[in-house]
């Protein structure tokens, strides 16, 4: 018997998703998981030097992007770090771990952006956090369960609106005539301390910006995957570095750095002081945000489930896809449950770092993968992206060093 085989299971996933959708879905995801929640955390050890680190992150994230690229089009199927890994190094075991991993970054993730969103829930709702977090991924895991295109479509809409928080912010700082040009242009200051808190800082920052990689696990229930998801891909880094190095200096700018990281909600403190208006519409707005990253990413873990499942390295009935809904309706509930144990019990702060350890390790994996897929020039049919060698090689020096910021602080 071949173990390496893919399980047949009785129902697949259905492609129904263009571009437009993918783009939407890409940004949606990282944007909720971004200034929205992070932007005290990161204020809290860049000061105002900030947009520096989400503008550091940003580039670390583009090589990898790159890389992304080129395997989600040889290997248009879901679990696709898992398969990549499987696919350069022949090995099973690595590519267990590396799709467990994956799923653990979903959950994780989930859990912090729940936090977050719990903050600003409950500037609206006089209900313990611990209830809001569990009624938000209880909510949010039937939506996942309910089927792709339905969810894509509601992140969708949440994407246009959490994107015109941010752009609101932008205008209103604008309008105000706020001098938010100095972080943007002012380098920090070269002392040990300041560089270190800017490196560790983009550690969190880094976080911000993940999402894109979660394209590569709907690859499976896209239209046209070998177009689509690369473009999507670049088109979510773009669209969400410029909205996050431009509302970090507005940030830092408006608001002293010290009330900025003790906030709960700081973009709704942010939006009241370049305003001077009420900040109920952008706490609302970040609760689209937010809401929009938990379902994305559950979505997603979801999807890795079934993907190792088929490749035979986690039960078959981990992959089971509903008949009706086409979905993995079991998988979506056990990280549901896996989610609301994390967010009760692990800070907020250590999980944001964590998530964005454990997919730094991955997206190493994934640089690395790619180099010995070209080193030993091993083919795969069909049209494919296809980027310079050396892509893959600064992407794989970056998320190690970006790694090694964890031990400044």
């Amino acid at each position: 018997m071949d173990h390496d085989a893919p399980i047949q299971l009785p129902a697949a996933l259905r492609r129904r998703l263009g571009l437009p959708l993918l783009t939407l879905y890409g940004i949606g995801i990282t944007i909720g998981a971004g200034v929205y929640v992070l932007i005290g955390a990161v204020a809290a050890h860049a000061g105002r030097a900030a947009p520096w680190s989400f503008l550091l992150a940003a580039c670390v994230m583009a090589l990898t992007v790159g890389s992304y690229a080129e395997l989600a089009t040889r290997y248009p199927v879901s679990a696709g770090e898992a398969a990549y890994v499987r696919a350069a190094f022949h090995s099973r075991i690595a590519s267990t771990l590396t799709g467990l991993i994956s799923i653990l970054i979903g959950i994780v993730s989930s859990a912090t952006v729940a936090l977050g969103a719990a903050g600003y829930i409950g500037q609206l709702l006089d209900w313990p956090r611990s209830a809001i977090v569990v009624v938000v991924l209880v909510v949010l895991g039937t939506v996942a369960a309910w089927g792709i295109l339905e969810s894509v479509l509601l992140a969708s809409l949440f994407t246009l609106i959490e994107a015109g928080g941010l752009v609101a912010v932008i205008g209103a700082a604008l309008y105000a005539g706020l001098p938010f040009a100095g972080p943007l242009v002012e380098p920090p200051p070269f002392t040990a301390a300041a560089l270190s808190g800017v490196a560790y800082a983009s550690l969190l920052a880094f976080f911000a910006f993940i999402g894109f990689e979660d394209l590569a696990n709907v690859v499976e229930e896209a239209k046209v995957p070998q177009r689509d998801i690369p473009r999507a891909m670049v088109l979510t880094l773009i669209v969400t570095s410029i909205l996050y190095v431009a509302v970090a200096a507005i940030a830092v700018t408006a608001v002293p750095v010290r009330e900025l990281a003790g906030s709960p909600a700081p973009l709704s403190l942010v939006f009241r002081a370049v305003a001077g208006a009420s900040p109920l519409t952008i706490s609302v707005i970040a609760i689209v945000a937010t809401l929009n990253t938990i379902l994305a990413q559950v979505s997603m873990a979801a999807r890795v489930v079934y993907g190792l499942a088929r490749q035979g390295d986690l039960p078959r009935l981990a992959g089971h896809v509903h008949a009706r809904t086409a979905t993995p309706v079991f998988a979506t509930a056990l990280i549901v449950v896996a989610t609301i144990i994390l967010a009760l019990f692990v800070p907020f702060e250590r999980l944001a770092e964590s998530t964005s350890l454990a997919t730094l390790i991955v997206f190493a994996m994934v640089n690395l993968s790619l180099l010995r897929l070209r080193r030993h020039k091993i083919h795969t049919d069909g049209p494919h992206v296809r980027v310079p060698l050396w892509v893959p090689a600064a992407g794989l020096v970056t998320c190690m060093a970006m790694m090694a910021t964890a031990f400044l602080v």
